[in-house]
């Protein structure tokens, strides 16, 4: 990619997401994963989204305008993102390929931790860990990450999830926000018949917050009519030639990827974990907000 045109893929992003995240997001990821600590730690002016039973009412008297109490606990979180940066990213039909999506919703989460005043890390992976940006403040530090994840050239193209998300659990000396940003799937199944990651995925739930998302493209789970197509697999280069004109072979492809999506989510249910799901071309805006929403009301019951 030449210099010009990442700057301009970078400043989009910036924009697009900065303005996501002042005008949807803002107070919401706070309330979605900050919790009330034991020990005062400041008063500040209320912001969108801040939960109401943290209000001063004295304070809010005196000056005129709601202040909110923050404790201890709510100072800092650290915020890591594993980013599939694999070959099956590099698919995408609609406006955008999966890979430019994923860097869109991790700047995303990213802009809205430093907002929050959280440090933001990056793991790249594939088959193995290929990229490790420590987490830090800062919009400088943010617009690091998301330059990495659209130039950063891995140097394989198969996937191992659960090998990324041991990783991230190894480097995290202390309980963190783990977002794994990935299409979610997997080339075969563990011995017991369950997605190779659970069990990676079960032992980093008992230490961190994990966060699926799960981008994909809609041509991944229904095919057009157009005939003869030659598909080649990004992550071995094998090619087959299917006949999409025939009616059979588009349903049997749906059958698979339903079965393949019910699995996901079989398996993500059996292990308590809520995902963000997102498809290329479409609006990001509404399924974190809604996500965040959902995490913010569970957290204040």
């Amino acid at each position: 990619m030449q210099t010009s045109e990442l700057l301009r893929k970078v400043r989009r992003i910036e924009i697009r997401t900065s303005h996501l995240v002042s005008d949807v997001l803002a107070g919401q990821f706070r309330s979605a994963f900050k919790g009330r600590g034991m020990e005062f730690e400041e008063v500040r002016p209320y912001q969108y989204g801040d939960d109401v039973r943290s209000i001063d009412w004295n304070v809010s008297a005196r000056t005129g305008f709601p202040h909110v109490k923050l404790f201890r606990e709510e100072r800092e979180l650290t915020v890591m993102l594993a980013v599939d940066l694999s070959g099956s990213l590099g698919f995408g039909t609609h406006a955008q390929l999966k890979r430019e999506l994923a860097a869109e919703v991790a700047a995303t989460v990213a802009f809205s931790a430093i907002r929050s005043n959280d440090r933001v890390g990056l793991i790249c992976f594939t088959d193995r860990v290929e990229r490790v940006v420590p987490p830090r403040k800062g919009s400088r530090h943010v617009l690091r990450i998301v330059r990495d994840l659209l130039a950063f050239e891995p140097a394989r193209r198969g996937t191992d999830i659960g090998a990324a998300i041991a990783e991230a659990d190894r480097l995290l000396s202390r309980r963190a926000v783990l977002f794994v940003v990935s299409d979610w799937q997997s080339r075969g199944l563990a011995p017991s018949g369950a997605e190779p990651w659970e069990e990676a995925l079960r032992v980093a739930r008992a230490r961190h917050d994990v966060i699926p998302v799960v981008v994909r493209d809609r041509r991944e789970r229904e095919l057009p009519a157009v005939g003869l197509v030659e598909f080649e697999d990004e992550e071995t280069g094998e090619r087959v030639v299917a006949d999409l004109g025939s009616r059979a072979v588009r349903e049997r492809f749906s059958r698979l990827a339903a079965a393949d999506a019910q699995l996901l989510d079989d398996t993500l249910r059996r292990l308590r974990c809520e995902a963000i799901r997102i498809e290329t071309g479409g609006d990001i805006a509404e399924p974190m907000r809604a996500f965040f929403h959902r995490r913010g009301a569970r957290r204040a019951r």
